[in-house]
């Protein structure tokens, strides 16, 4: 399965690498393919790494004015012209979304799928990696987004919240058996 990974560049401390480590082993180890921003640099980095580590295949789709931080480990680097196209890229060639700990360009990220879900644009599974709570108050929101009727599906139809790594991974690919 190619699992697109949205997820920081910055360098970050124990508690969100050593899961991003553990998330990207489990990844290799099950035979799927990373695909993600293509960065080399930050918890990007930790996860690419990690998959390829544990036999993973990793295809990256970097942006023109970042390429210079191009993982050059890669299996596939694709060079997108800028950050929409970038996003674009990244959903077409996934069959399946995580969305790991990250600023404001993962919750950019993060925010056109469930877009996308939300109209019916695309059924590919989408899991929220809540690491150390990372995005308990994004999951309030979405929650109250959903009680006071902004969400015209079930939010649970549009992401699933796992705690761990292992969850993540379970219910992606669960999720592709049943598609």
């Amino acid at each position: 399965m190619n699992i697109c990974v949205f997820l920081s560049a910055a360098d970050l401390d124990e508690r969100y690498t050593r899961p991003a480590r553990e998330f990207a082993k489990l990844l290799g180890k099950g035979g799927h393919t990373l695909v993600w921003g293509g960065s080399d640099v930050g918890l990007m980095k930790v996860v690419a790494d990690g998959v390829r580590e544990a036999g993973g295949r990793l295809l990256g789709v970097s942006v023109e004015f970042l390429s210079a931080k191009a993982h050059p480990g890669a299996d596939e680097m694709v060079i997108a012209s800028d950050l929409a196209e970038r996003k674009k890229l990244l959903l077409e060639k996934a069959d399946a979304v995580v969305i790991m700990v990250g600023g404001t360009g993962t919750l950019d990220e993060a925010t056109e799928i469930l877009e996308l879900k939300k109209h019916g644009r695309t059924d590919k599974p989408v899991v929220l990696l809540n690491t150390a709570g990372f995005y308990d108050g994004l999951e309030t929101q979405f929650r109250r987004m959903e009680d006071e009727g902004f969400l015209p599906r079930p939010l649970s139809e549009l992401v699933f919240f796992a705690e761990d790594p292992a969850g993540a991974l379970a219910y992606l690919e669960a999720s592709s058996r049943i598609r």
